[in-house]
């Protein structure tokens, strides 16, 4: 089966990549040339762990090509996937001109029967819209060719994401017809066989499906979040707490590990998005704002934390380990370390930063903090002459740190850990001046 995926951003990529791997013959577009340039080189244009590897040996077998050539991409494939960014707008919701711009693009294309499936992440009724959008084109063509609108909305975890599409959870299809619901199977034949679940509902129903799933996990953090603020206060200890209340069937222990707060590329945007939903529907969803608030409560709290126990930061150093929202990936979109970085340097430190894969666009998002920011090769090297370390981005490397060397090469001795990292290790308080999350 022949199919084209338009955009080769995080969620593009890596479908496009995973369905040549199912055994599809996928074409991939984009319109930056550059971007496509590097792909048809083998350059991966994000890190993600085992992405490159699987993505050459498609290439190398025909399965898998780059293009700017939106038109013949459209002509050429039966099933076409729209996986261009809705990056949020002033007011929270979500921006769908690429979404539209690509579904005219399609419309003025369109030469047979296809499945047009929306694997971007979209505000519930964008079904609707592309379809119409589609239809207008055609119109104005004068032809009347029949198509199929679907919705397939991604999970993708960052740094887990080949695995995540390997592997998934569950897949989840909104449908209008059998015949989209038919072709859809067969492209997810290889999930199929493996008894992966399938969810198939509705198109709105399926838009919904992310933004809910989204939401309950950024209210599950900013949750666990809060607590761990009372607990600083009152003297508990949050990892039992979170531990005590993960054993729970009903409610898990994924998502309840305190930090500075969540980031990344989908929550701050998918819920502000939902909550703009509401808003246009005239409906209000209290919990989720509530969530959006403490979230930024909680990186307030990580800057007064450093600030409280250190002093005056005039003429102070502090080492900033980690800056992509999470590990194994390069993604600094709404980090923490975006945050508290730059409220640390207005109140007079300086910073010293090593991350595996951030920071090269930690570069240019904070260039206006440059003189104020170094940045080295490795931790070591990072945390030399520095008064305080924070642990920001909870990378593996990091939790096997040589504490005794790290503290003879700081000139004073503050650890604030942010992940927890060393939260269980006893020895760490007899090295450091030690403030993790959630403990007096």
């Amino acid at each position: 089966m022949k199919i084209a995926v338009i955009g080769t951003g995080y969620v593009g990529l890596v479908q496009g990549v995973i369905l040549a791997e199912f055994g599809m013959n996928v074409i991939c577009v984009d319109l930056e040339q550059n971007k496509i340039d590097s792909l048809n080189k083998g350059i991966v244009p994000i890190y993600e762990p085992g992405l490159k590897e699987i993505m050459d040996k498609n290439v190398e077998a025909g399965r898998l090509k780059f293009t700017t050539e939106v038109s013949s991409a459209i002509k050429d494939s039966q099933v076409i996937f729209i996986a261009v960014g809705t990056p949020p707008q002033e007011d929270g919701s979500a921006d769908l001109k690429h979404i539209i711009s690509v579904a005219k693009d399609i419309g003025q294309n369109l030469d047979d029967y296809k499945v047009v499936i929306n694997k971007s992440t979209v505000p519930v009724g964008t079904g609707e819209l592309v379809k119409n959008t589609i239809s207008h084109e055609l119109n104005l063509r004068a032809i009347n060719i029949d198509f199929d609108v679907a919705s397939n909305p991604e999970f993708l975890q960052e740094g887990k994401a080949v695995q995540g599409c390997l592997n998934p959870d569950r897949v989840v299809l909104g449908v209008e017809s059998n015949r989209a619901l038919d072709i859809l199977n067969k492209v997810y034949h290889a999930l199929r066989v493996r008894q992966v679940p399938f969810v198939v509902t509705d198109i709105k129903s399926a838009e919904m499906i992310k933004y809910a799933s989204n939401a309950f996990l950024a209210v599950k953090i900013s949750f666990i979040n809060e607590m761990s603020r009372l607990a600083e206060t009152v003297g508990a200890n949050t990892y039992d707490i979170a531990y005590g209340m993960g054993l729970d069937a009903r409610i898990a222990p994924e998502f309840l590990q305190c930090g500075p707060g969540y980031g990344g590329s989908c929550f701050p945007k998918d819920t502000l998005a939902i909550v703009n939903i509401a808003k246009k529907n005239n409906e209000s969803l209290k919990i989720i704002e509530a969530a959006i608030e403490a979230n930024v409560l909680q990186k307030q709290h990580m800057i007064q934390k450093i600030i409280t126990n250190m002093g005056e930061l005039t003429n102070k150093k502090i080492t900033i380990l980690g800056l992509s929202f999470k590990p194994d990936t390069d993604d600094m979109r709404d980090a923490p370390a975006l945050d508290i970085i730059p409220a640390l340097i207005k109140n007079g430190a300086t910073i010293h930063t090593y991350c595996p894969q951030g920071m090269r666009e930690t570069k240019w998002r904070l260039s206006e903090y440059a003189d104020r920011i170094t940045y080295f090769d490795d931790e070591y090297s990072a945390c030399e002459n520095a008064d305080a370390l924070v642990i920001m981005t909870q990378w593996n490397q990091f939790s096997i740190l040589d504490l005794d060397k790290i503290k003879h090469g700081m000139r004073d001795n503050y650890l604030f850990d942010l992940r927890n990292i060393f939260v269980t290790d006893n020895n760490v308080r007899n090295i450091f001046k030690y403030f993790p999350v959630g403990q007096k």
